[in-house]
């Protein structure tokens, strides 16, 4: 099959692309490279050095003519998007559009979209929040995200496009960037390894669901071969607040760094965790990775780095 992988340079992108490559796929790498590492990309893939936003980019998708696009191209940082909503959804989703339409003329059938669990809810009235909760993002990040969805359910509807929006709980794991990507876990072992102090927004109780990225890998390629279309959550189904999540991060590294509690962060939900059921049902899928394993794994990485 011939896939393009757009953000494929990047943390999620390029697990997910090693393995459609190893599981035989010819897959291409859409990808600027603002954020992403070209030692990230696998050797058996193509790289498109473009920005998805671009007259270039979409020139290459079509000239690829990608039977699925796996699209991970996203500005994903929930503060740079309440900072500048209108650069977000330049990104996010006419960045999106600009590599559809090409890629639509040219024969595609199926799309892969990694949409945000964490956010498309906002602040969630049931927990485990299920895909039938209803979505009211409180920010412009989730906004941009669950607009994305809907203009796929639209290339669905008029034109017989498949996709499935995957809807992540927060992913952390190997070769996350503590910086560009903003995950919570690679900061804390990048600054405690380094011996430095972290800081932890407003009082640390709000929680989160932490994903392991192989399983999220594992989502992609079940998502790949499956028939369903429409939005499924890709989480754990168990939340940790950040408090307890530093304190395991700090047991697994040592070191001299402290948390310091700074001011909390606008746009931010209290509570987020998600319900995996659907998942199991459309896509055989569950997660497998408990979050102490996963911690382990990812401190390990950081650990070669420092």
């Amino acid at each position: 099959m011939r896939i393009l992988v757009t953000g494929g340079a990047g943390f999620i992108g390029s697990h997910i692309a090693q393995a459609y490559c190893d599981a035989g796929h010819e897959v291409a790498i859409l990808d600027n490279l603002s954020s992403g590492h070209r030692e990230n990309i696998p050797a058996a893939a193509t790289l498109l050095h473009h920005d998805v936003r671009s007259n270039e980019a979409a020139e290459a998708v079509r000239d690829y003519a990608p039977e699925v696009i796996n699209h991970h191209a996203a500005q994903m940082n929930v503060r740079v998007s309440v900072d500048d909503p209108s650069f977000d959804a330049d990104v996010n989703i006419l960045g999106l559009l600009n590599i559809l339409e090409p890629a639509r003329k040219a024969g595609l059938r199926r799309v892969l979209f990694a949409s945000s669990g964490g956010t498309v809810y906002g602040e969630p009235e049931t927990l485990p929040a299920p895909e039938t909760a209803p979505t009211h993002p409180v920010c412009p990040y989730g906004i941009s995200k669950l607009t994305s969805e809907h203009y796929l359910y639209y290339y669905r509807r008029i034109f017989g496009l498949d996709y499935v929006a995957l809807r992540y709980a927060n992913v952390y794991g190997p070769r996350q960037d503590p910086h560009g990507e903003a995950g919570v876990i690679a900061i804390f072992c990048q600054n405690l390894l380094a011996d430095k102090d972290v800081s932890i927004f407003g009082d640390g109780l709000q929680t989160r669901d932490y994903v392991f990225v192989q399983d999220v890998v594992r989502a992609n390629l079940a998502a790949l071969d499956s028939e369903f279309t429409g939005a499924v959550n890709i989480a754990t189904g168990r939340e940790t607040n950040v408090v307890e999540l530093y304190e395991r991060v700090k047991e697994h590294v040592g070191g001299k760094g402290t948390a310091q509690h700074v001011a909390a962060k606008d746009g931010e939900v209290r509570r987020n965790v998600l319900d995996v059921s659907k998942a199991q049902e459309v896509l055989g899928w569950a997660p497998r990775t408990e979050l102490a394993d996963g911690l382990v794994s990812t401190v390990d990485f950081f650990r070669t780095r420092s």
